[in-house]
């Protein structure tokens, strides 16, 4: 099959495709894209779910480790201010983790543009699609109403006109059956008139999925770069109740992470499949959707030599048809007209609508050359396969990067919050409030001597 212009599976589709694929059963699924079938359903699904079991076993770690942390360290001797040894290398650890997730947070940024990116060259190349489609609905509607009209009142005249000479309306007649001719060629052109599947309600539905799409993506980075920030804030200030709020809202963005890892990864796999051959399933899809012959989405999706033009029969006979009336209107305006100056009228008309239906005859052959959709079907497939791909993988490396920094906090911070001063909660109180539990010692102790 014809691979379209400037589009070549890259390496990491290639890669990708490469993988082993699984049902719930571990038998092997081939690596074609069939979304339809259980089987492959199956093995995307079990891709995700890899992502479910590394979430299950970093929380059993950060549980076991926290539950070792509280139980299994040694008591401290009461009123002792000594920091525990290594406390130092645990909040440096917690620091590069938080500034590992930020920099997971800026390739997160870079993977979700491309992404968008990749989405909109696939919805730009729809749009033109079915302006292309639409331009030649409208051409063929425009010039067989054209032709009807010009049959119905510039030919009826002129055989009314002509009717003492019967060569003459002999060729009007001519000419009438070769313009009706052409207009039930040229019918037979709008190949996508009446089909149900429309690209550019295609073109809508991709965009309005791939804006909420942005968003939620937006909002968790956004989310994960503010518990980082406040998280290092509060381990610079020494705060413990930010400290541990934070911690809360590391393992929240913790399971989102890992989340989204799932789906980047199926998604990722399942492009891979599709973008590794794209027009078998493209060519069923498209045939299943809109009931047109094999033939005519054969020639724009391949567009190669293999596969001729289904409308070429058409446009020969329709410039044949429109040479011949050519001929016969010119014999008519040397012969009639100087015999039957009337129709000297109807026949400048009749020339007029000829070039009219001439010049959109032109457009009509370049518009339903292959070259132009298989462009835009090879732009699409672009857009789609790899800056939609690239995106994706920047996304799951966002979500590994980031689900490794947070499990490192979150065994961390803990850790670090312990070795806080216990004079961090009273920095703010002043020295002769009653509430100040120093100062509330003392006043006990005044009255007693008292």
């Amino acid at each position: 099959m014809g691979a379209p212009p400037g589009y070549r599976p890259s390496a990491w589709v290639h890669l990708l495709h490469q993988l082993p694929r699984a049902d719930f059963q571990l038998r092997p699924v081939p690596s074609v894209f069939a979304p339809q079938e259980q089987e492959y359903q199956q093995a995307l699904l079990l891709v995700a779910a890899l992502a479910g079991l590394g979430l299950g076993l970093s929380l059993i770690f950060i549980a076991v480790y926290l539950i070792r942390f509280c139980c299994c360290r040694p008591p401290e001797p009461p009123g002792s201010k000594i920091p525990s040894p290594g406390g130092g290398c645990v909040t440096w650890s917690c620091i590069v983790a938080l500034l590992a997730g930020c920099t997971g947070i800026g390739i997160g940024f870079y993977g979700n543009s491309e992404t968008s990116d990749g989405v909109s060259q696939l919805s730009s190349a729809l749009l033109h699609a079915n302006h292309t489609l639409s331009t030649i609905d409208h051409l063929v509607l425009e010039t067989v109403e054209r032709l009807g009209e010009a049959v119905r009142t510039e030919l009826t005249t002129l055989e009314e006109v002509l009717e003492p000479r019967t060569e003459l309306v002999a060729a009007a007649r001519g000419a009438r059956r070769q313009a009706e001719a052409v207009a039930q060629q040229l019918q037979g052109l709008a190949f996508w008139q009446g089909v149900p599947l429309s690209p550019l309600q295609v073109a809508e539905d991709v965009s309005f999925v791939e804006e909420y799409r942005w968003l939620a993506y937006v909002l968790l980075l956004l989310l994960e770069l503010l518990v980082c920030l406040f998280t290092l804030l509060g381990l610079a200030k020494q705060s413990k109740w930010l400290v541990i709020v934070m911690t809360v809202m590391s393992l929240l963005v913790l399971v989102l992470s890992w989340g989204s890892m799932g789906l980047e990864a199926a998604t990722a796999v399942g492009l891979s499949d599709f973008c590794s051959n794209p027009d078998p399933y493209v060519l069923n899809l498209t045939q299943e959707e809109t009931g047109l012959s094999s033939d005519i989405l054969s020639y724009y999706f391949l567009c190669n030599q293999a596969v001729s033009n289904p409308f070429q029969q058409r446009l020969t006979l329709s410039q044949r048809a429109l040479a011949n009336i050519h001929s016969q209107l010119l014999g008519l305006e040397r012969e009639a007209v100087p015999q039957f100056p009337s129709a000297q009228k109807p026949l400048l008309s009749l020339e007029e609508t000829l070039n009219v239906t001439e010049g959109n005859f032109h457009q009509l052959v370049a518009l339903l050359h292959c070259r132009g959709l298989h462009k835009d079907y090879g732009a699409a497939l672009r857009g789609l396969c790899e800056d939609a791909l690239e995106g994706l993988l920047f996304l799951l490396l966002f979500s590994l990067l980031s689900a490794g920094a947070l499990a490192t906090a979150l065994c961390s911070l803990p850790r670090a919050w312990a070795l806080f001063p216990p004079s961090d909660d009273y920095d703010d109180t002043d020295d002769d409030d009653p509430f100040n539990p120093q100062e509330s010692k003392r006043f006990v102790q005044w009255q007693s001597s008292i």
